[in-house]
C-alpha cells in the first residue's frame, strides 16, 4: 500500500534507478570491507563486553547531549524553514529528554540476554552425530533511513549486541545530528577497546553512496530501510543485497458492537493523537453500526478538540455534530497513512465488512479491534493478516521498546525471516554445527 508522502518531506536518501558512480562505489565498498573486518572483534565477544560497550555508549551520549540537542535544532530549523510537515519534525527533533530515553534504550538492550549461540534445535541422531542450529550474527548491517536519528542509535546498539557491524544512511534532514551522534558511537567504543569501524556511516557520498551499499552485494549481509513508501519501494526494487521490508503504517482500529466505548474513545484517542509522525498511529477509524449511535458524537467530538482532522463516509457524517467538520472520504483516505492529525472513518455493518475493509487497504503493519466478545476478537486475531494484532490496546503498543525488545531496527511487515519489531534475535541468523566421531556417510 503506498502511503502518501507530503510534499514537504524530507528527499528520499536514495532515488530510482540513479547512476553509477564509481569513485563512491568503491568508496562505500571500501567502508563496507571495513566492517567486516570490525565485526570479526565481536565474534568471540563475551556478553559481558557488549554490555559494557552498550553501557559507555548510553554514558558517552548523555554526556554530549547538549552538543546531540544543538546539532539537532540546526537540523530543525533547516527543515522548518524549508516546509517539513509537523509530523515529520517531531520525528526529527531531540530533546535532552530524548536524548535520556535513547540513552535509557541502550540500557534496556544491555539487560536483555544475548542471543548469540542460543541454541534453535538439537538433537542427537540415530548414527551418533550431535546436530544444533545456533544463532550468529548477520555480519555487516546496511541501515537506509530518514529523518530520525534516534534509529542511528537504535541501530548501533542493536547491531553491537547481536554481533554485527552497521552502516548507517541517515538521510540530509538528519545530517548533522547524525554526525555528532556517530562521532560519540565511536569513541565510545574505542575506549572499550572495540573497533570504531563497528558503527560507520555513508551521508558524507549522499543519495550516490545509497546506491552504493544497496549494490554491496557479497559485503553487506542485509539492508534494512526504514522511512516513507517511496524509499522502502526504491530499496526493495533496486538492492541486489539481501532486503528486510520494513512497511508503512495505514493502521486501522475497528469498534465492534460490544466495545466498551468509554474504553474505546481512550484507545482511539491515544492510537491517533499521542504522536502522529510515526508507523503505528490510527490512519482509519471503522465503527460497527450498532455502536455508531452512543459513540460517533463524542468520539468526533473528541477528534475535532484535539484537531484531527476528519474524513468520513455519508453515515459519519451524519452521525457528527453539528460543529464537528467531516468532509467526504474518497479511496485515497482509505488508502493513506497521514502521518498527521487526520484521520478517515466509516461506519461498517458487521466484522465481515470491517475485515474486508482491511484485507483492502491494510498496509499489513498493526490493526486493533475493540470488543467484549471473545469470538469477534478471536475471528479478527485469526483472519486479519498483519505484523501485529490488538485486542482493546492502542495501536501505539507495536514499538520495539514497549514489547520488550528494547529497542527495534524496525518493523517488518514482509513475512520471510522477520516480521513485527525486529530486535535482536531478527539481527541473527543461524548455522547448523555436527559434531560426530569419525562419521563417513554410507
Amino acid at each position: 500500500m503506498t502511503a502518501v508522502t507530503p510534499s514537504s518531506a524530507v528527499p528520499s536518501p536514495t532515488a530510482p534507478s540513479p547512476a553509477a558512480d564509481p569513485d563512491v562505489e568503491a568508496a562505500v565498498r571500501a567502508v563496507a570491507r571495513r566492517s567486516q573486518v570490525a565485526s570479526r572483534a565481536l565474534a568471540t565477544a563475551s556478553r559481558g563486553v557488549k554490555d559494557a560497550a552498550l553501557h559507555a555508549v548510553a554514558d558517552a551520549l548523555e554526556a554530549a547531549a547538549d552538543e546531540i540537542v544543538a546539532a539537532n535544532g540546526q537540523d530543525v530549523e533547516r527543515e522548518r524553514a524549508g516546509g517539513m510537515d509537523a509530523g515529520l519534525l517531531d520525528r526529527l527533533a531531540l530533546t535532552p529528554a530524548r536524548v535520556g530515553s535513547i540513552a535509557a534504550a541502550l540500557r534496556a538492550v544491555a539487560a536483555l540476554p544475548d542471543p548469540v549461540g542460543d541454541v534453535v534445535r538439537g538433537q542427537t541422531l540415530p548414527n551418533g552425530l550431535r546436530l544444533q542450529q545456533l544463532r550468529v550474527p548477520m555480519g555487516v548491517v546496511g541501515m537506509i533511513y530518514e529523518a530520525r536519528p534516534n534509529v542511528t542509535v537504535d541501530a548501533a546498539g542493536l547491531a553491537l549486541k547481536s554481533g554485527n557491524a552497521v552502516i548507517l544512511r541517515g538521510g540530509s534532514a538528519a545530517i548533522r545530528s547524525n554526525e555528532v551522534i556517530v562521532r560519540v558511537l565511536r569513541d565510545a567504543l574505542e575506549g572499550q577497546g572495540l573497533p570504531a569501524d563497528l558503527v560507520q556511516t555513508i551521508d558524507a557520498y549522499g543519495r550516490p553512496g545509497g546506491v552504493a551499499l544497496m549494490h554491496a552485494r557479497g559485503l553487506v549481509d542485509v539492508l534494512i530501510p526504514r522511512g516513507g513508501a517511496s524509499l522502502i519501494r526504491t530499496v526493495v526494487e533496486e538492492s541486489s543485497v539481501p532486503v528486510i521490508e520494513t512497511g508503512v503504517g495505514n493502521v486501522h482500529v475497528y469498534v465492534d458492537a460490544s466495545a466498551n466505548l468509554d474504553q474505546a474513545v481512550d484507545i482511539v484517542m491515544n492510537a491517533k493523537t499521542q504522536r502522529v509522525g510515526v508507523c503505528n498511529a490510527a490512519e482509519t477509524l471503522l465503527v460497527h453500526a450498532d455502536a455508531a449511535g452512543a459513540f460517533l458524537g463524542r468520539m468526533l467530538t473528541a477528534l475535532a478538540g484535539a484537531g484531527v482532522v476528519l474524513h468520513g463516509d455519508a453515515r459519519t457524517a451524519a452521525a457528527a455534530p453539528a460543529d464537528v467538520v467531516v468532509s467526504p472520504a474518497t479511496e485515497h483516505d482509505w488508502a493513506t497513512e497521514y502521518l498527521a492529525l487526520e484521520l478517515a472513518v466509516r461506519v461498517v455493518d458487521s466484522i465481515d465488512e470491517a475485515i474486508d475493509h482491511i484485507r483492502t487497504y491494510s498496509s499489513g503493519h498493526t490493526e486493533a479491534i475493540l470488543t467484549n466478545d471473545l469470538s469477534a476478537a478471536d475471528r479478527f486475531v485469526a483472519e486479519v493478516d498483519s505484523a501485529a494484532v490488538m485486542v482493546n490496546a492502542s495501536t501505539r503498543f507495536t514499538d520495539g521498546g514497549e514489547l520488550g525488545l528494547g529497542a527495534e531496527i524496525g518493523i517488518s511487515t514482509q513475512k520471510l525471516h522477520a516480521r513485527g519489531p525486529m530486535g535482536l534475535a531478527e539481527l541473527t541468523t543461524t548455522k547448523w554445527v555436527v559434531r560426530g566421531e569419525g562419521h563417513v556417510r554410507p
